[in-house]
């Protein structure tokens, strides 16, 4: 009998961990059931991928559309299938593998691998992080008490519209578009509502002040209150069992619910813990590659210079984290395109459609056109430099379309004929 020895045995089990190997399929492992993913994992297929494409979510639900929560979903108008970005039959004909209410703890660059919170370890061909970005919380005593809420997901959403059905009162705090549009949806559910908000005007990190006063007198009209420079410092209950917010001016404020919305943080840790380069968010070029080229961010969490403004930009937007599914799924596949794609936005609250077009950050002069002060329709024009750089429209469909057509293509427009509501829109572009 003939035994082998070391020698003979180790190079041949080398030789069979290398051909198995060899016969692993390729595989794309999308971290995050977001808008980035359910786009990237579709628009990988319909590029040619042909290998395995695996979602690893720790949301228990298909990825959804997030607009809705604090809108259509909230108000009831929706249910959570009417929000679902795609039907999990179109992900099953797409061949794509759901790892749904998981968690991924770590990323190993070097073995290409994730390890999630259930002990599976899944290999990577390509990683793409659409983490995106939880809830900033509020830092007060009290937060957590029963019946003060939160809105990022479903989970959160079902848990107030449970509230809703009692609760006669209501708190937001935060002036902000989310705090606005909940205040929208629980007012047109007949809830008495309070907005808190601790900058001096509502909107004020987004919008000009002419547009934070008209969003207030709308809500005002709506019977929604609103208060500003008015900082939380404290949430208790009182003797009758209501939420009680007491302020840094020694207010309080009392009611059945309470929301807060002060903005959000992008999920960066576990790109972070990888050694990945961040930013504000995690930091892409222009194909969407992080500091490791196999490894990909879109979406909220994704931190990338903009060509149209030559600046560095994180954008909490539904356009731009389809945009970016996109622009990977095209490298993955081999047909890179750049990502150059114009900022855009919209809000919904009460009868008011909020298109927002390019980035107003800086702006040196605004322009309206229409009738800001009494009617609910109008847009505004947003200059610096001389330069038009975004547009807010209002219940204006049509200066939002030529807005971003404008700003796409780059050109200036009239400003001395721009607030004249009869002049064509077509006319007042001007010639280079």
């Amino acid at each position: 009998m003939h035994f082998k020895g070391k020698s003979d045995s180790l190079p041949s089990i080398a030789a069979r961990k290398l051909e198995s190997l060899a016969f692993m399929p390729k595989s794309v492992v999308i971290v995050g059931g977001s808008h980035a993913a359910a786009q990237t994992c579709v628009s990988l297929r319909q590029g040619g991928w042909d290998g395995k494409i695996i979602i690893i979510g720790d949301e228990a639900e298909l990825p959804y559309h997030r607009p809705p929560l604090s809108k259509d979903f909230l108000s009831g108008q929706k249910a959570l299938s009417d929000i679902l970005i795609r039907p999990r039959g179109a992900y099953d004909a797409a061949d794509i593998e759901l790892k749904l209410g998981v968690r991924v703890g770590s990323i190993d660059r070097k073995g290409k691998t994730v390890l999630t919170d259930t002990g599976e370890t899944v290999p990577y061909e390509k990683l793409v992080l659409t983490t995106g970005a939880r809830i900033r919380r509020l830092p007060v005593k009290g937060e957590g008490l029963d019946n003060v809420f939160y809105l990022r997901d479903t989970t959160d959403v079902l848990a107030i519209k449970h509230k809703m059905k009692t609760a006669k009162t209501a708190l937001i705090i935060g002036g902000g578009y989310i705090g606005l549009e909940t205040a929208a949806s629980l007012r047109v559910r007949g809830i008495d509502v309070t907005v808190l908000e601790a900058m001096p005007r509502i909107l004020q990190r987004v919008t000009a002040p002419q547009l934070s006063r008209f969003y207030k007198r709308i809500h005002l009209q709506e019977g929604v209150n609103i208060l500003e420079n008015v900082m939380a410092s404290k949430i208790t209950t009182t003797d009758r069992g209501n939420l009680r917010v007491s302020t840094s001016c020694d207010q309080n404020f009392d009611a059945d619910m309470l929301i807060i919305g002060i903005g959000v943080i992008p999920n960066t840790e576990l790109a972070e813990m990888a050694g990945l380069t961040i930013g504000n968010g995690i930091e892409v070029n222009e194909f969407c590659q992080t500091s490791d080229p196999d490894i990909y961010a879109a979406g909220d969490v994704s931190w990338h210079h903009n060509k149209i403004y030559d600046t560095h930009i994180r954008l909490e937007s539904v356009p731009n984290a389809t945009e970016q599914g996109k622009v990977v799924a095209a490298h993955i596949n081999g047909k890179a395109k750049p990502h150059n794609a114009l900022p855009w936005f919209w809000s919904d609250q009460f009868d008011l459609k909020l298109q927002i077009a390019g980035l107003s950050t800086g702006y040196d002069q605004i322009i309206i056109r229409g009738d800001i002060e009494t009617s609910r329709s109008f847009a505004a024009y947003y200059f610096k430099g001389g330069r038009f750089i975004s547009v807010d429209a209002v219940n204006a469909p049509r200066d939002f379309m030529f807005g971003k057509m404008a700003l796409i293509k780059g050109v200036n427009l009239d400003k001395a004929r721009l607030p004249d509501s009869a002049e064509e829109l077509k006319s007042l572009i001007l010639k280079p």
